[in-house]
């Protein structure tokens, strides 16, 4: 499937500003007295961001093209 330069750029850039609050969101928690209370979220936020930051490396591919 091929996507437009501009779509990947913008997918990119939702990416990244999504990845940034998950990273926030995880780094509140943990600072939570009681963190333990939030493991299954803090885990879903960290298997987030894993899946993110792998759609953020094949994006990243796929502008190479365009270079």
């Amino acid at each position: 499937m091929e996507f437009l330069e501009d779509d990947l750029k913008e997918a990119k850039r939702q990416i990244d500003s999504t990845l940034h609050k998950l990273k926030q969101t995880i780094i509140t928690f943990e600072a939570k007295e009681n963190s333990n209370r939030y493991k299954s979220q803090i885990t879903l936020a960290k298997r987030r961001v894993k899946a993110f930051e792998i759609a953020n490396s094949l994006i990243e591919n796929e502008l190479k093209k365009y270079n």
